[in-house]
């Protein structure tokens, strides 16, 4: 391997490392967690814009805390968009698909579902499910904030 490739690649696994902890920090601050993905991804790409977290906030808890599909994944998906999508409609969208999918593959693979419901155990929707989800807030969904991001960050070099 060349000394030149063998620095970017460190360069990439510390910018990884650092977008990850930059999110997992922010969800723990009391941002949710497609706020917390979303403000890491944009700030790894030097994006910012007021719209940002205010665009990811009913995201939470899978969508608006129903248990759908999980806050990280769309906030992961908004990200990509960030960097690969499109502002006219005449630009081809294949690449940000191409992201998307490859990400979504990864993040079910390595958590087991795309699921906020499956991956926490618990339904928002209920006063029981929240107190739950407060005890399992730090050891779950804070993994799989940063885990989200390590698996975006980690992708980027495939899709450009």
């Amino acid at each position: 391997m060349s000394f030149r490739l063998k620095n970017r690649l460190e360069e990439i696994q510390m910018s990884k490392e650092k977008a990850a902890k930059d999110a997992a920090l922010r969800f723990l601050s009391g941002y949710n967690c497609a706020e917390s993905v979303l403000l890491a991804l944009a700030r790894h790409q030097n994006v910012e814009s007021p719209i940002i977290p205010k665009i990811a906030t009913p995201f939470g808890g899978g969508m608006a805390r129903t248990g759908s599909i999980c806050g990280c994944v769309t906030g992961a998906l908004m990200g990509i968009g960030l960097r690969l999508g499109r502002t006219k409609s005449t630009e081809d969208r294949q690449k940000a698909y191409s992201a998307a999918t490859d990400f979504l593959n990864a993040f079910e693979k390595k958590f087991g579902s795309l699921t906020c419901r499956d991956l926490i155990g618990c339904d928002l929707r209920t006063p029981e499910g929240h107190k739950r989800w407060e005890k399992v807030k730090e050891s779950k969904c804070a993994k799989f904030v940063k885990g989200t991001v390590e698996i975006v960050v980690g992708q980027e070099h495939a899709h450009k």
